[in-house]
């Protein structure tokens, strides 16, 4: 990994992934990469919101309106953005065996 992936993914660490999204620029936004949380019937609604919280950084409103999206729609594009912070957040959320797919386009 060269240092200046090594210094953004340090960073990304330290800054929720919603604020990192709306600071990219340049190629990062060439690539639209989004991750798709499905739904499942092994998890709690709870269970499914404290993760995307962990994986997003988002509030609990908004958490919640991606796992009732997950619930009805059968799944829900809980992020949009560079690839490196797509794996991080989709990583996150297969922490508890969530099924998660990374997407582009």
């Amino acid at each position: 990994m060269d240092s200046a992936l090594l210094n953004r993914w340090t960073a990304s660490l330290s800054t929720p992934v919603t604020k990192q999204a709306e600071q990219s620029s340049g190629p990062d936004l060439l690539d639209a990469f989004r991750v798709v949380l499905f739904n499942d019937e092994e998890h709690s609604f709870d269970e499914v919101i404290e993760q995307i919280i962990k994986a997003v950084r988002c509030s609990r409103q908004k958490a919640e309106k991606h796992t009732w999206e997950v619930h009805t729609r059968g799944r829900s594009i809980v992020y949009a953005g560079p690839m490196l912070l797509c794996l991080r957040v989709s990583s996150i959320l297969e922490e508890i065996a969530l099924k998660t797919e990374i997407q582009t386009g």
